[in-house]
């Protein structure tokens, strides 16, 4: 029997916070009732995959797998630096969780895989052991180029031209890259954490202060910088380091400065010592040069990128009343009524140029950031809501009127997609955008219930660039890859997905798809454990050939996660042949007058295709605002 979820919208009411130091903000109701279209399934096709690493089983609908690439040496599992050296002595008290017992790390195939970045015919794989690249001139022959051996968590990678930015926030991580970590003194013995600063995030809000390890010249945190001009061999640069290191980075770029690219740099890891790092500090409020309450803003200078540097701390979360630092705060989590905490940074931001704005994913709190100067970017809006636990990543559509968001529930490491499991918690929340104001459509959640043995939550996708459509393809760690229409952003679908089982079917192991990324006709996946996986989206009543076909038009030569940029599609036939499908589907245009539609587009009969375009225009004035969109685009490419 499929499971229904019925939602009460007063639960799923958004608070717009004002900027207060302790938000007690008027609440705002969707425009719409808020509506979940995607119950979960359990006679899915992907409930009961058998596990295995090599061996899973696999359920498939809309997506086939083309090829896996195993992890190269020193990344895959039993050739890792870390597996063959020793423990270090000693070592580092394990952190206690919630019930005050020492968590137990889950069980891992080598280092992790992260996200994933693309320039020209080659694809960047981040990982905490360093990154590869891989050569994507076909897709099918997917082939290793080089392979960078450089610890420092998570690796996530971004380009610009010959330029490869890898973020790093590990303490192990070293300058020289070095594999031996920072070694500890003889005898060391880990000081007691320090007493909370005053105004310091607490549980929830960021993570709690601890200890810092002994300084070193030798470590590196931050974001390091390599010329890939030669991809068979990168060169490292200096690098940029910074006072919390480098969760993710975004590239930011200026349409009026065309010498340098901007590097905005999110994290809430530890604060390193200002003896390791002069000018950095881990004071509360009353300090006017902590590191708390910001972002960092790396400048890069295209001709000269060995001369890279800090050059901005902007504080996004202060009360503009006030001017206090910590001017964000909130609480109850999940409905949990947890107490309101200030916002100390973000995890991701998502620039858009082309529209001025960037939206951060800010553990706490959704919120937009005006960078029309991209230097000193400002905040013009921030939303919270009781149904997410950590704001992970944002996603704009192609024209900035719809915005994602996604909450990292678990951190990424947890099964969070059972039955049990709510289905607006670890999911995707869809706003429409009207200026700085934020409406919150629906939510969507990978439907298929996942088991204990499987890490499941949103986390890192793209658009597919279909004409016409808003569609998003999406990793969720062992729940697979999901593609979604977000066209109407009330009711969200699923119309396509990829799934494994889970790695073991006896023990849990941290593993599945970190990110999967559509780029010039397929999907690319970072899987944590396997390796790299390459997609193709097939046809199914949801999605057809000829919608395949216009998006495969759109040809890119760089493409960043964190980095929006407007797609303008070419007025073909391949794409008039996407819209007539579109509104065949939406009952807007019958099968037979589309079959007379597509023989005059082959024949070239220009009367008969200009007298569909005049209707076509005529009838959009009475039309849906989607299908209307459809058809005027329709018209003009007939009109040609």
């Amino acid at each position: 029997m499929t499971r229904r979820t019925m939602w009460n919208t007063a639960a799923l009411a958004l608070a717009f916070l004002a900027g207060t130091a302790a938000v007690s903000a008027q609440v705002a109701m969707p425009a719409k009732p808020t509506v979940y279209n995607n119950p979960q399934l359990p006679n899915d096709p992907r409930v009961g995959l058998k596990g295995g690493v090599t061996d899973a089983g696999v359920a498939a609908q809309g997506m086939e797998l083309v090829l896996n690439l195993p992890k190269p040496p020193g990344f895959a599992a039993g050739t890792t630096p870390q597996e063959k050296a020793p423990a270090p002595v000693p070592a580092a008290p394990a952190p206690l969780g919630p019930d005050g017992k020492p968590r137990v790390r889950a069980l891992q195939l080598g280092s992790t895989n992260s996200d994933l970045a693309f320039k020209d015919h080659y694809v960047v794989v981040g990982n905490y052991n360093g990154f590869n690249i891989y050569d994507i001139a076909d897709p099918t022959k997917t082939t290793l180029k080089s392979s960078v051996m450089c610890p420092g968590s998570q690796g996530d990678p971004t380009v610009y031209g010959n330029l490869l930015f890898i973020s790093v926030e590990s303490t192990s991580a070293r300058v020289d890259c070095g594999t031996q970590g920072i070694p500890l003194p003889a005898g060391y013995v880990p000081p007691a954490p320090p007493a909370r600063p005053a105004g310091a995030p607490g549980a929830g809000g960021g993570r709690s202060p601890r200890a810092p390890e002994p300084p070193s010249k030798d470590r590196f945190r931050g974001v390091r910088i390599f010329d890939i001009s030669d991809i068979a061999n990168p060169k490292q640069l200096p690098g940029v380091q910074t006072c919390r290191g480098s969760h993710t980075n975004t590239l930011v770029t200026d349409p009026n400065d065309k010498d340098n690219v901007y590097i905005y740099v999110a994290g809430y890891a530890p604060i390193r010592s200002s003896e390791e790092l002069g000018g950095c500090s881990s004071g509360g409020i009353d300090d006017p040069n902590t590191a708390l309450y910001t972002i960092v803003v790396i400048q890069v200078p295209l001709a000269h990128p060995d001369t890279a540097k800090v050059i901005e701390s902007p504080r996004i979360f202060s009360d503009p009343n006030t001017g206090a630092m910590n001017g964000l705060a909130v609480g109850n989590l999940h409905g949990e009524g947890a107490a309101a905490q200030p916002v100390s940074g973000c995890h991701d931001i998502t620039s858009f140029p082309e529209i001025g704005l960037a939206a951060g994913a800010c553990t706490r709190v959704g919120i937009l950031l005006d960078i029309k100067n991209p230097a000193h970017p400002k905040r013009v809006a921030a939303i919270s809501d009781p149904n997410f636990s950590f704001w992970h990543s944002a996603l704009w559509n192609n024209d900035g009127s719809k915005l994602i968001f996604d909450d990292e529930w678990g951190g990424g490491t947890q099964p969070r997609c059972r039955a049990t499991d709510p289905m607006t918690w670890g999911a995707d929340s869809i706003f429409t955008r009207k200026g700085s104001e934020l409406t919150l459509g629906s939510y969507y959640k990978m439907p298929a219930p996942q088991t204990e043995l499987e890490n499941c939550t949103a986390h890192n996708g793209n658009l597919v660039p279909i004409p016409g459509r808003d569609i998003e393809v999406k990793s969720w760690y062992q729940g697979g890859i999901s593609i979604m229409d977000f066209t109407d952003a009330t009711h969200p679908f699923e119309i396509a997905y990829f799934d494994r089982g889970p790695l073991d079917s006896e023990k849990f192991i941290d593993g599945g798809t970190w990110s999967a990324y559509w780029y010039n006709g397929y999907v690319y996946g970072a899987e944590i454990a396997r390796g790299l996986d390459v997609y193709k989206i097939t046809p199914t009543k949801f999605v057809t050939a000829n919608e395949i076909a216009a998006a495969e038009q759109v040809h890119m030569t760089l493409y960043n996660a964190q980095l929006a940029t407007k797609i303008i599609y070419p007025k073909t036939f391949i794409t008039a042949k996407a819209y007539v499908d579109q509104l065949v589907r939406d009952n807007a245009l019958t099968q037979d007058k589309a079959t007379t539609l597509f023989a005059a587009m082959d024949k070239k009969n220009t009367k008969v295709l200009k007298t569909y375009a005049a209707t076509f225009k005529k009838d959009s004035a009475k039309a849906s605002p989607n299908t209307a969109a459809r058809m005027t685009a329709l018209a003009e490419i007939l009109a040609q």
